[in-house]
């Protein structure tokens, strides 16, 4: 089955009156944030947020974050695995070249990062 050909981004853009790429979730942290230095020496923090879906169950959505941003990068730096965050940004699809070839993944480029509620840390 052939496969429909992508509509080149400028049209795309001309057919849409108010293009939106606007995400907000409220989710837990899920595991420990890893930052990376870049070749250019800019820092990015990547991120997983856990966020149940609004049916009855338990299904959860994982959702890959990143941010280069600094107040968010902050923000997460003080955050812990349990913490409850809100997270405004919008959905980015990444491309690299690996072993197999071309691949892609979409991430949310998170402009904002807040503590909703931070888990009890245990006194040493």
């Amino acid at each position: 089955m052939r496969q429909p050909e992508a509509m080149p981004t400028s049209r795309a853009a001309d057919l849409i009156d108010s293009p939106l790429n606007a995400v907000e979730l409220r989710g837990v942290l899920a595991a420990t944030r890893l930052l990376r230095t870049l070749p250019s020496g800019d820092e990015l923090i990547t991120f997983r947020l856990t966020v149940p879906r609004p049916t009855v169950g338990q299904r959860v959505d994982s959702i890959d974050c990143v941010t280069g941003r600094t107040m968010p990068r902050r923000c997460l730096l003080r955050c812990a695995p349990g913490d409850v965050l809100k997270v405004s940004g919008q959905l980015c699809r990444r491309f690299w070249r690996g072993t197999g070839g071309l691949n892609s993944r979409y991430e949310v480029d998170a402009a904002t990062v807040r503590v909703v509620t931070r888990t009890r840390r245990r006194s040493a």
